[in-house]
């Protein structure tokens, strides 16, 4: 025997690729395998024990169909491509999903999948609804809603409302996402796993949720019709009313289904019902109606038994899982409370560190700064006791000079006593003075008309004499021996002795004038001169009492300066003005 005949044959193989919700896989496979092999093994890879719910769907033309498990896979009519593609997608619908859907990974499948059906608009659902199923998504996702880590915007790469809704309202993205965030920041401590749950129980409420429709006639007169196959039975729609069902079936209520080619026949359980018949365009769609009838009627009639053996072990395994994770998530919580705690601690520390090492710098800093001023306010102080030698000694001083001025204004006050009288007497003087010129003026304005009317009684005597002289002349001459000679030299004897009398007296009372008015002058002169010495020493005087004031305004003890009577020195300065227009 050779060593190639030892060699035992290859299977032949061909290749599958399986799309599930949020994974592909790849697998190599027998040529022999049957639906139920390549099924397993899909089951198998992705750790899914809830096998009933699920099935490989493929695309036949313009339709889809099922992958049957007890029938091999090429034999069915299975695209020819290579890979062979197919969907790993939930093929019938729990009832109720918190009480059926055991395991996690079931229980994502369908979240993910009914959710997909939510944004393609398979499933039709509310503004509303799509709001809150949106925020239980988000939920999912990220987890708990952290407004410093989930800065607005965050939401923008996410599909998570249907198209119809989106253009139903006027509203931006941002606006649609405040809303979402504002229900999304309410489900705070919720899992991953109850958030799809809570998803899943808010879509099993909407009308679509789980129906699978066909178009159909029910009479060979084309009236268009939808049914609608689901996990409570079978119901009959309008083709533009998928929401509210003409007539329903359920599966307690129907005791036959069968179809003969492009005829559908539902038989009721009662036998007094009329039998429902329908027709579809092709038998490929009656074989695919008939296998999602029995599949759905026997999980209904499944739902209604006892749980098998390995579905309770299931559930007891979930129950224990959940559990363990609710204890571990407690664990993780405590955890992370204590972390949280710690880091607070640790920033509380840090930013005590902060503040100490602040208040420390301040402290150096006004440590510093209290050293200089210690420095700054030594040297003032020397400064100041430098000052206060130099005050004390000026304070000396300003004693001594206090009593200098102390002896000075003694002094003062008797000189300015002394000048009071000197200015008594002046004033007394002044109108003496005053009288005195005023007699003189009297006196001499008499004199001068005395020496008027003197002058008039000599011009007249003159003149009388002459009238005389020349009246006598011719008598004088016949008795007198030679005559005068005539003319102008010969003197009148007798005239010339006249006026000899009278110009030796008049030339006497003109020099008595002249003399008394030098004597006038004289003492006027006089006079003025003793005036303006006396009012330089009262000037001199005032400002030494000035002075003085102003020194004895700094000490309590000082008196006041004599301030003179403004009456006295009013009619002091008025006489002097009068003295010097004189």
């Amino acid at each position: 025997m050779s060593i190639l005949g030892l060699k035992k044959k290859q299977p032949k193989t061909f290749k599958v690729k399986v799309g599930t919700m949020d994974a592909e896989m790849e697998f190599s496979c027998e040529v022999k395998w049957k639906g139920k092999d390549l099924f397993d093994l899909v089951c198998r890879t992705i750790g899914l024990r809830e096998t009933w719910f699920f099935g490989l769907r493929y695309t036949v033309k313009d339709t889809y169909a099922w992958l049957k498990p007890d029938k091999r896979v090429l034999d069915q009519e299975v695209p020819k491509d290579s890979p062979i593609t197919f969907h790993f997608l939930a093929k019938f619908f729990p009832e109720k999903v918190e009480d059926e859907l055991v395991q996690e990974i079931t229980q994502h499948l369908f979240f993910l999948q009914v959710k997909k059906q939510i944004l393609d608009e398979e499933i039709f659902c509310s503004p509303e609804a799509s709001v809150l199923l949106a925020s239980y998504a988000v939920q999912a996702k990220y987890g708990d809603y952290d407004p410093n880590f989930h800065k607005p915007g965050f939401l923008a790469q996410d599909e998570l409302l249907p198209k119809r809704v989106l253009m139903q309202y006027q509203m931006t993205a941002d606006m649609w996402e405040e809303k979402i965030t504002a229900w999304y920041a309410e489900h705070r401590n919720i899992t991953r796993d109850d958030a799809e749950m809570e998803y899943l129980k808010i879509a099993q409420d909407l009308e679509m949720y789980g129906v699978s429709y066909f178009s159909i006639t029910q009479n060979k007169r084309d009236t268009e019709l939808l049914l609608g196959v689901d996990a409570q039975g079978l119901h009959i729609y309008s083709p533009n009313n998928k929401l509210s069902p003409n007539k329903s079936f359920p599966w307690s209520g129907i005791r036959n289904i069968s179809y003969s080619e492009k005829e559908f026949t539902i038989k009721p359980l009662e036998k007094k019902k009329d039998v429902f018949k329908f027709y579809s365009s092709q038998l490929r769609v009656n074989k695919l109606i008939l296998q999602l009838c029995i599949g759905n009627h026997d999980l209904f009639m499944r739902r209604r038994k006892v749980d098998s053996i390995e579905v309770q072990q299931m559930k007891a395994q979930a129950k224990e899982e959940k559990a363990r994770k609710k204890v571990e998530r407690q664990i993780l919580a405590r955890e992370k409370q204590m972390r949280e705690e710690a880091e607070r601690a640790k920033e509380d520390m840090e930013r005590r560190l902060f503040q100490l090492q602040d208040e420390a710098r301040m402290a150096n800093e006004a440590l510093l700064r209290s050293e200089e001023t210690a420095d700054l306010l030594a040297e003032k102080a020397q400064i100041a006791e430098e000052e206060a030698k130099l005050l004390a000694h000026k304070a000396a001083e300003a004693e001594q000079e206090r009593q200098r001025l102390e002896v000075t204004a003694l002094k003062t006050k008797e000189e300015k006593r002394l000048m009071e009288q000197k200015m008594r007497e002046a004033e007394q003087l002044a109108v003496k003075l005053v009288e005195q010129s005023e007699r003189r003026l009297k006196e001499a304005d008499h004199l001068k008309q005395d020496l008027n009317e003197a002058k008039d009684a000599e011009r007249r005597a003159k003149q009388k004499l002459l009238e005389i002289t020349k009246s006598t002349y011719p008598l004088i001459a016949a008795y007198s021996s030679p005559p005068p000679p005539t003319g102008p030299e010969s003197p009148d004897v007798s005239s010339s002795t006249r006026m000899d009398f009278k110009d030796s007296d008049m030339k006497r009372l003109s020099m008595e004038i002249e003399r008394e008015r030098l004597e006038y002058m004289e003492k006027s002169k006089h006079l003025q001169d003793q005036l303006k010495e006396l009012k330089s020493e009262i000037e001199s005087l005032k400002l030494e009492e000035q002075q003085q004031a102003g020194l004895y305004s700094l000490r309590s003890y000082a008196e006041p300066p004599y301030v003179p009577h403004s009456n006295r020195n009013s009619a002091y300065m008025a006489q002097m003005a009068f003295y010097e227009e004189v």
